[in-house]
């Protein structure tokens, strides 16, 4: 063998060697870093250790996905709840004004009315926003008690279904006009002291028709409608 062939076959015999060495190498830090990952985790098993983060990551997921859907089933719901309320609402009674004292009540006696007093009143200051008590279509509305007499200064009537009726009296302002649709809780007008009036309040009604003459007791009324006064 020649001298130059003997030099090269040394020198691929060492490369091989190192090649060797490092690949040993790498697998020992390879080795040696699952096992350090390992006995982090409190485990001697790398295949365990080395699968820890993708679990996680899994449960982290699932885990965010419950907790979607829950919100969704929660929003949904209140959704269902606010709208099964409002629906509740339209198709039942509420008083006429909030905040109220009560004062004068139906069939009380005295001076101020030419009989009995007819209505339920509310004491409250000018400008309280009147509410109708139920929805309707107003058949009534503006001074001279909408045509039920000077006493009620400014006033609206609204007919209800079942032939009944409400009036709102003694306003400072009226807000709808004959023929108007207003649905339950909707604001009509604002109390005040016009007509024969001691003081700001709203005088209320429920008739069996229109005009003056017809109320009956719109405490016992509500009371059965669900409304306490």
């Amino acid at each position: 063998m020649s001298k130059s062939a003997a030099t090269h076959r040394v020198r691929q015999s060492a490369f091989r060697t190192r090649s060797t060495v490092v690949a040993a190498g790498l697998g020992a830090l390879m080795v040696f870093g699952a096992g350090h990952a390992a006995f982090a985790a409190g485990t001697t098993d790398v295949s365990t250790a080395l699968s820890a983060p993708a679990q996680l990551v899994s449960e982290q997921a699932a885990a965010q996905a419950k907790a979607a859907q829950q919100a969704s089933k929660t929003a949904a719901q209140a959704k269902a709840a606010a709208k099964a309320a409002a629906a509740k609402k339209a198709a039942g009674w509420t008083n006429p004004v909030e905040n109220y004292v009560v004062s004068a009540t139906y069939g009380k006696g005295g001076s101020m009315w030419a009989r009995k007093h007819s209505g339920q009143d509310f004491a409250v200051p000018t400008g309280t926003p009147v509410k109708a008590v139920h929805k309707g279509v107003v058949v009534k509305a503006g001074p001279n008690g909408a045509g039920d007499g000077p006493a009620y200064g400014n006033a609206i009537v609204i007919k209800h279904a079942n032939n009944t009726y409400s009036q709102y009296a003694h306003l400072s302002k009226v807000q709808v006009r004959v023929g108007q649709t207003v649905s339950t809780d909707q604001r009509i007008g604002l109390s005040g002291n016009t007509g024969n009036s001691s003081g700001p309040h709203l005088h209320f009604e429920i008739r069996t028709t229109p005009n003056y003459g017809s109320a009956i007791n719109p405490v016992t009324f509500l009371a059965k409608a669900g409304v306490k006064i």
